[in-house]
């Protein structure tokens, strides 16, 4: 189980490059020598999704690895139509760059304005955790998750969260539907943060995005080229 120290979410003012040995994460590599690290997250669906990306390999680039994007994976289904089959052929070819990465970096942040993050890369989590691969994640909302919970309900419904009337199990708090508010103490649900912890990683906040990124590609630089 994961100390209370390793619980904490990353952040620039909790770690620095003091923290990690021989300063492998500026080692001078060749692209085709660097550990490729899967960047996944809502990003994709963003309006600025390539500027992003540009960001998030050059951060990569400066630790020593290769960052992945999914787009990578799909330049040759730019001109499909929508539909069922280009759907699985995304898929498809983002679970083809998961395979021949060596890591994952997770984008935690809230999708469409609810509490939860985007629920595709939340099945590439437990994708990546079934492979045994490392994994971090990063996030520019430092809330957690039962405060996500709380707003959402507030803006979205006018309504209020509510002490629980039965006991046991996680979550102190119940919507007006009567479903368990739980994942205290997280960034994002349970399963899919818990899973990145169980992996030997943890979670960057900032106030941006690359802030947030930063720390969380550091450890992975730390873990993946001190094993190289």
């Amino acid at each position: 189980m994961p100390s209370a120290e390793n619980q904490r979410p990353l952040s620039i003012q909790n770690i620095n490059e003091t923290d990690i040995s021989g300063d492998v994460h500026f080692r001078e590599q060749s692209r085709a020598d660097r550990p490729r690290v899967y960047l996944a997250g809502d990003l994709v669906f963003r309006p600025d999704a390539e500027m992003i990306f540009a960001d998030l390999k050059r951060l990569c680039a400066e630790a020593g690895l290769e960052g992945v994007a999914p787009l990578d994976g799909q330049m040759d289904l730019a001109g499909l139509a929508p539909g069922y089959e280009t759907t699985l052929a995304i898929i498809s070819a983002d679970r083809d760059l998961m395979d021949g990465c060596d890591a994952g970096l997770f984008c935690l942040d809230p999708f469409r304005r609810a509490a939860d993050m985007d629920p595709g890369t939340a099945v590439e989590i437990g994708y990546m955790m079934a492979q045994g691969k490392p994994l971090c994640g990063y996030t520019a909302d430092g809330r957690f998750y039962p405060e996500k919970v709380r707003d959402y309900w507030r803006k979205a419904w006018g309504s209020e969260l509510r002490p629980r009337t039965e006991t046991g199990g996680s979550g102190g708090l119940e919507d007006t539907d009567g479903i368990i508010v739980h994942s205290e103490g997280m960034l994002q649900n349970g399963m899919t943060e818990g899973f990145i912890r169980l992996s030997g990683g943890n979670v960057g906040v900032g106030t941006t995005l690359q802030e947030a990124a930063l720390p969380a590609i550091r450890v992975l630089a730390d873990r993946l080229l001190q094993a190289a």
